[in-house]
């Protein structure tokens, strides 16, 4: 009775039939592989009991001089700076109006408060603060209306409504969808006034876009075919919410795409109180500041700060206001308020370094990543390599690939000086020069793949595991809810899903930090269950190979008897199990006819690890493929080199 070790190969394998891939895995979800043998990937925690609104897509880390540590937290609504847990609003504030300017009307028995503001340039979700107001004469109060608000519709360019809630009631008070959940207050027979003469509202920057919407940016028609090259430049709350975050020194220096670009002081500004300030206001700011950008960077080797498909200057050196899609500028060395160039600067002793470049192909800017020596730009349809020179010139810039596509403004990520990101049914990776990375996934992914959703594409790395992730919106779906994994050290592939819409690799802190559409930011990488809920549940995870045979696979077999081999490291469940699946089928185009699974269980410890020795099967066919799944808690495990007991069974 001859045993035959099923030893597979490492990575999965879909770009060919599962009989074709026969010594290799043909599907997984939640697994990694460590030293070619696949394991079940960590778990996940809380990284703070608070939460926030909208949907996460930008997640930044940074230290003052006093040593304390931030978090820049940039969503589809806000923009946070999250200190000790707490996530503290620094949402940039657009517009404030006179006093008066801002009146209210209430209906009995409804909590929708209609408020007129003939200017009050606001969109659905926008978030606007009043004060000053005293009570309609009911039970909408003062302290009812004098506080921040989530505007529910705009049903006029000089009116909006919004849903009366208790008094202190906080903003950030959500439900797990990531919505809105106050109390609300209904008017009665007695709220007849408009708020009083003396009403301001304080409008923060419109919100953008949770989900790309056909027409508005990257997902218009045909890849790359939409309104991004239009006559008239996008604004900030007709596309995808995307932030861009640097540090500048101890200080935080964040964008918009397609709207402003704003500075917090970590030593002026007072966490709670403060907010961004647009970096055109700083004191000292030139008239030539830039004042909108697709994305803003400080340039870590020579400290430019650096905008990306910004606005230029008229002829009076003032700044437009008007983004220019290929345009790049990039200030004094050490400033960011100083961006007229030495020769046009009317200060004569100024010495500045300031300066713009122009990117010579494609329609728009999308991205630009820092490597240790250069920063790639990435286009709608090339690449350059921008590089300190120095002056008189300070930066040059130079073309190394056309016709290479990008996903979106997240789909890139830096390996030291390597690149890798995800383009359109491609991906590509830059190591000295731009080539197209084989994938043994491909078809698999972009078979399964939500084309408008194509921006929403983010990339994430992991170093500790060598490892770039790549989270996408299936096919239907307009969540990022699944993800394909590049482990760049050995080589390989795998996927499978989960929902995390930010992610940010370990370094100052101890974990990688990813967001989730829930409101909540997750230690990865932390425990070995799902820390989502209360109490924590299992990750289901599990890895299938493909069929195998016997031989030229012309003989039936029987599987009789399976030997396990794995363990079960770092497992808090003392009676720690997986499953282990054994299932045949007559032809590579048949179905799976007999499945045998079996409870492999951890019985010790010490002195040796031990576990179920072996099982006993009954299982008849010409192939067949095993299949490892875990999806309880508290479980840890790697798989070895099972063995499976085969008798043939002739040709019939």
């Amino acid at each position: 009775m001859p045993f035959a070790n099923l030893q597979f190969k490492p990575g999965v394998v879909r770009d060919t039939t599962s009989y074709t891939n026969e010594g290799g895995w043909f599907d997984s979800n939640k697994i990694r592989f460590k030293s070619n043998l696949p394991e079940k990937i960590g778990g996940w925690a809380k990284y703070s009991t608070n939460s926030f609104l909208g949907i996460c897509r930008s997640l930044f880390s940074f230290i003052d001089l006093s040593s304390n540590k931030y978090m820049g937290v940039g969503t589809g609504w806000k923009m946070y700076i999250e200190e000790g847990g707490t996530f503290y609003d620094i949402t940039p504030i657009r517009a404030t109006t006179s006093a008066g300017d801002v009146t209210f009307a209430a209906t009995n028995g409804s909590s929708t408060i209609t408020i007129t503001d003939t200017t009050h340039g606001a969109i659905e979700n926008d978030f606007v603060t009043f004060s000053g107001a005293v009570s309609l004469g009911g039970v909408i109060t003062a302290a009812v209306l004098n506080q921040e608000y989530q505007i529910v519709s705009v049903p006029t360019v000089s009116t909006y409504t919004i849903q009366a809630r208790t008094a202190g009631t906080s903003i950030q008070s959500i439900t797990v969808d990531g919505q809105l959940d106050p109390t609300l207050v209904s008017a009665n027979s007695s709220d007849t006034g408009n708020g009083g003469g003396s009403v301001v509202g304080t409008y923060q920057i419109n919100t953008g876009l949770a989900v790309a919407v056909s027409g508005t940016g990257w997902g218009a028609g045909a890849w790359s075919s939409g309104t991004w090259a239009g006559a008239s430049p996008l604004t900030a709350a007709n596309t995808l919410r995307v932030w861009s975050q640097d540090n500048f020194g101890e200080d935080l220096l964040f964008g918009v795409r397609d709207g402003g670009i704003f500075y917090w002081d970590t030593s002026a500004d007072t966490l709670g109180t403060d907010r961004g300030t647009a970096i055109s206001s700083l004191s000292g700011a030139q008239t030539s500041t830039p004042t909108v950008a697709k994305q803003v960077m400080l340039s870590d080797r020579d400290r430019h700060v650096i905008c990306f498909g910004c606005d230029d200057v008229d002829s009076n050196g003032v700044s437009t206001g008007v983004l220019d899609p290929l345009l790049i500028r990039f200030s004094d060395q050490e400033s960011v308020t100083v961006w007229t160039p030495d020769n046009l600067n009317p200060t004569t002793n100024l010495a500045s370094t300031a300066g713009s470049l122009r990117l010579g192909a494609g329609t728009q800017f999308i991205c630009a990543i820092e490597t240790r020596q250069r920063v790639l730009v990435f286009t709608d349809v090339s690449v350059h390599a921008m590089q300190y020179l120095g002056p008189p010139f300070t930066f040059g810039i130079d073309q190394i690939s056309e016709n290479t596509t990008i996903a979106g403004p997240l789909a890139a990520k830096a390996v030291d000086d390597m690149v890798f990101w995800m383009g359109v049914e491609e991906f590509y990776v830059y190591n000295g020069q731009v080539q197209k990375l084989p994938c043994d996934v491909l078809s698999y992914v972009f078979s399964d793949f939500n084309y408008s959703q194509i921006e929403q594409v983010t990339a994430a790395l992991n170093s500790s595991f060598g490892e770039i992730w790549w989270f996408y919106c299936p096919a239907g779906s307009t969540s990022l809810s699944s993800y394909v994994v590049f482990n760049y050290e050995q080589n390989i592939w795998y996927y499978g899903t989960l929902s995390r819409s930010a992610w940010m690799d370990r370094g100052k802190n101890t974990y990688p930090i990813a967001a989730s559409t829930d409101g909540y930011l997750y230690n990865h990488e932390f425990g070995l269950d799902d820390g989502s809920t209360t109490p924590a549940s299992a990750i289901t995870s599990y890895i299938e190979s493909s069929q195998m045979d016997i031989g030229q696979g012309e003989n039936f077999v029987f599987l009789t008897r399976l030997i396990p081999d794995l363990t079960f490291d770092q497992s808090t469940d003392t009676d720690a199990t997986v499953d282990m699946t054994l299932k045949t089928r007559n032809y590579p185009g048949g179905s799976y006819l007999q499945t045998d699974t079996s409870a492999v269980t951890k019985t010790a410890s010490t002195p040796v690890q031990q576990f179920t020795n072996q099982k006993n099967i009954r299982l008849r066919g010409r192939s067949f493929a095993l299949k490892v799944e875990s999806n309880v808690t508290g479980v840890q495990w790697r798989l070895g080199t099972p063995r499976v007991e085969i008798i043939e069974d002739g040709r019939r």
